[in-house]
């Protein structure tokens, strides 16, 4: 293997910055030559390619985002795209992939590589930490600390006036954002799709909270969730019931900032590993973390198996305010 190529794919996360830097960099010091592919599978597709140097990821650890931008590209579902993509690759003499991104990125890196023998190593890039074989996703503990910060100040304001406050964080059809941030924000309740929810069990524990002289306010954490207006409906509901909720959609801003220490050490170390995994003659690959460990899993893993929501999370919170 004489060279490689580095790729950010799908939604951005903050920590891809950083493993691009230890792509680029522990790659050229192990007599590599390194390319960028600008905009992902849709970069890809029309050979928007670029040489990194080590003067190109010179300053950028500490930047959110991903200097390579990224794409979602629905035409790389084609399996004919495919087989172009490859060909694009063995033109520029690129002799393997690095693939960062979430589960969407590692099932095309998946299919690229059983379908056409290009090398592909896959690392977990979502804010959403929803991706099976890995403990934790480069940009997860920012956007962690991004919504709580957020949560934090919206408290402020509900304390002042007396209000439960419904704030909604991303995670599509996962919790795993809800659930942390709702743990560390000291939320009244946690929404999420893994867990089935009522409305009066809601109802009844903002009426226990008042009869126990814990005051008026609050906060519910609600996760997106994968139909949109999920929060705007249930404020309407609790209207119903006598509440005057405020609501908050935290939105895109969890996705940009600076990337926190633990997710720029993160993605050094995956960055890295991820080099050495090609090097070593691995494919069709993601590389992860698994008990601080790292390790690797099959992306057919990937593709077929989901990351479950661990419910001890959801009753931790529950019980912490009884």
């Amino acid at each position: 293997m004489n060279s490689i190529a580095v790729m950010t794919s799908g939604g951005d996360s903050p920590g891809m910055n950083p493993a691009i830097r230890a792509i680029t960099r522990s790659a050229l010091n192990q007599g590599l030559r390194v390319f960028g592919i600008n905009r992902g599978y849709s970069g890809l597709i029309i050979g928007d390619i670029t040489e990194l140097k080590s003067n190109h990821v010179t300053n950028i650890i500490q930047r959110g985002g991903t200097i390579l931008k990224s794409d979602r590209c629905l035409a790389f579902k084609d399996p004919i795209v495919r087989n172009q993509a490859a060909e694009i690759l063995k033109k520029h003499g690129i002799d393997g992939l690095i693939v960062i991104g979430g589960d969407g990125s590692l099932t095309g890196a998946h299919l690229l590589t059983q379908e056409t023998g290009i090398p592909v190593v896959g690392l977990p890039g979502t804010i959403d930490n929803d991706i099976y074989g890995t403990d934790d996703s480069i940009g997860f503990d920012t956007v962690l600390n991004t919504a709580l910060d957020a949560i934090d100040r919206i408290r402020d304001t509900a304390l002042s006036h007396e209000r439960i406050f419904l704030v909604e964080v991303m995670g599509r059809n996962s919790g795993h954002i809800a659930s942390q941030v709702g743990i560390a924000s000291g939320a009244e309740m946690i929404i999420v799709p893994e867990v089935d929810f009522k409305l009066e069990n809601l109802c009844f524990s903002l009426a226990s909270q008042r009869a126990q002289n814990k005051g008026g306010s609050g906060i519910i954490v609600v996760a997106e969730g994968p139909v949109p207006g999920l929060t705007f409906r249930l404020a309407k509901q609790l209207e119903t019931q006598g509440e005057k909720p405020g609501v908050s959609i935290l939105g895109y801003i969890q996705r940009g900032g600076r990337p926190t220490g633990h997710d720029r050490v993160l993605a050094s170390c995956l960055g890295a590993s991820a080099v050495t995994y090609l090097l070593a003659g691995f494919t069709d690959i993601m590389v992860g973390v698994t008990n601080s460990q790292i390790t690797t899993t099959p992306l057919q893993d990937i593709v077929e198996k989901t990351k479950p929501l661990n419910p001890d999370l959801v009753e931790l919170s529950q019980l912490l305010h009884k």
